[in-house]
């Protein structure tokens, strides 16, 4: 007897049968049993929470490309509205709001987003090393993110940047471990 969309009993406990012929009501019996849990390929993957690499770079420098877009978006729109002249037409004004907008926010989402991927990039190098994810971490790439993209303008210039991205990126850290423990989900 076959069950649609559910487990078998008779089957290993991590697994559920699955039948794609299922919703066009075809007498075929499940065909595939699929894992219910993630699979590793090393165990020592499994004890890891966190994620990889990959999709630590992909987080981070598509969350920063949007919120810097975001924020570079609203800046172009208030730039946009105080420059408005006295004869401008309603389509002149609209023109001029998207232009500013979209410039500031492509802008700044770039620069931003290239922050995110050396900050992601530099996260991952030393959780590897170091084997370790925690705030100090964090911070660490915090700081070497700030030197890193500040240090064109020279020493004094980076050694400021990567202290205030050490402090932020420890900030944010030690701020989402204390709501993950204080505040119910």
């Amino acid at each position: 007897m076959a069950h649609h969309g559910g487990s078998d009993p008779e089957s290993e406990p991590n697994t559920r049968l699955y039948n794609p012929y299922h919703d066009l009501n075809l007498q075929v019996p499940n065909l595939y049993k699929l894992p219910t849990s993630p699979e590793f390929l090393f165990a020592e993957e499994s004890l890891h929470q966190r994620r990889s690499w990959g999709e630590n770079l992909t987080f981070y420098t598509g969350s920063a490309y949007l919120g810097g877009s975001v924020s570079g978006a609203t800046v172009g729109l208030f730039s946009a509205l105080r420059n408005f002249e006295q004869g401008d037409t309603l389509k002149l004004k609209i023109n001029r709001i998207l232009n500013s907008s979209g410039h500031t926010g492509r802008s700044w989402g770039n620069k931003i987003g290239v922050a995110g991927l050396i900050y992601a990039g530099i996260e991952s190098g030393v959780v590897a090393v170091t084997d370790r994810d925690d705030v100090w971490s964090s911070a660490a790439a915090g700081l070497a993110t700030g030197a890193v993209c500040r240090a064109a303008r020279g020493v004094r210039s980076a050694a400021v940047a990567g202290a205030l991205g050490g402090l932020a990126a420890g900030a944010v850290v030690a701020g989402k471990q204390v709501l993950k423990r204080h505040v119910p989900i």
